[in-house]
């Protein structure tokens, strides 16, 4: 991990109609690390992933991403710099195969992203790739499997699978494990870490011990704006994040 900041906002604010769901949120998110942006529901994570994805346009303040303005740009602008989000809701084509889910992210790096007259033996060349990719995130032996007929957990690893297909310089998990039980939450949680080597992971969790042995930052929100930040041991401490977060956390996970 380099220390330099490869993601910085400066007094992000998003206001709904009189509602300030982002309040003056300035983050530093450092190269190579795993973040993650964590809170009760309301607290306005999701709300900041649309805003640094350009989903939403800030109401107040500055996005940079390696130092660059892209406060203005839109969403393929910005991944095109490398900024790719996977989704709260598992977003895969469920009548393709999960190579073939694999193989259209790749398309991108052939420049064939939108060359959908081709036929379909002009992309056997990224078959290879493909399954190289399948079994970094242990799915090779699902290749023929359509997504749509895959466990939840596995449907989520396979998001994971295509946004890393997209060569992320930024990978952003919004709720990467959302919805599963717990082996599977286990298994994800391995596998974030695992593909996070040479990258940068920002993520979106609700779940404390999934944050709890990768992350090197979270950041914890409160009502839109930041309540506390620094390593778990820190903030696991913290009476204001206790109050605000891990209690009601732990009231829902047992």
């Amino acid at each position: 991990m380099t220390g330099d900041t490869i993601l910085e906002t400066r007094g992000l604010t998003k206001e709904f109609k009189g509602f300030v769901a982002v309040d003056n949120v300035s983050l530093k998110v450092r190269r190579g690390a795993i973040h993650a942006l964590i809170g009760p529901n309301g607290a306005g994570k999701t709300t900041t992933f649309n805003l640094l994805t350009k989903f939403l346009s800030p109401s107040a303040g500055t996005i940079l991403f390696k130092g660059d303005d892209i406060t203005g740009e839109r969403p393929a602008d910005v991944a095109r710099r490398g900024i790719i989000r996977s989704f709260q809701i598992s977003a895969v084509f469920p009548n393709l195969t999960v190579l073939e889910n694999v193989r259209i992210a790749l398309q991108r790096s052939i420049g064939t992203s939108f060359h959908f007259w081709k036929r379909e033996k002009t992309l056997e060349v990224l078959n290879d790739r493909a399954m190289a990719l399948l079994e970094r995130v242990h799915l090779a032996k699902l290749a023929r499997v359509h997504a749509g007929d895959l466990a939840y957990g596995r449907k989520r690893t396979l998001e994971i699978a295509t946004t890393l297909a997209m060569e992320p310089e930024l990978m952003l998990l919004d709720e990467p494990t959302s919805g599963m039980g717990h082996e599977d939450v286990g298994h994800v949680r391995a596998l974030i870490k695992e593909v996070a080597a040479g990258r940068t992971v920002l993520m979106v969790e609700h779940n404390m011990s999934v944050v709890s042995g990768i992350c090197d930052t979270i950041t914890v929100m409160a009502r839109g704006a930041i309540l506390a930040e620094g390593p778990y041991a820190e903030i696991s401490r913290n009476p204001q994040v206790i109050e605000a977060y891990m209690g009601s956390a732990e009231a829902a996970h047992g």
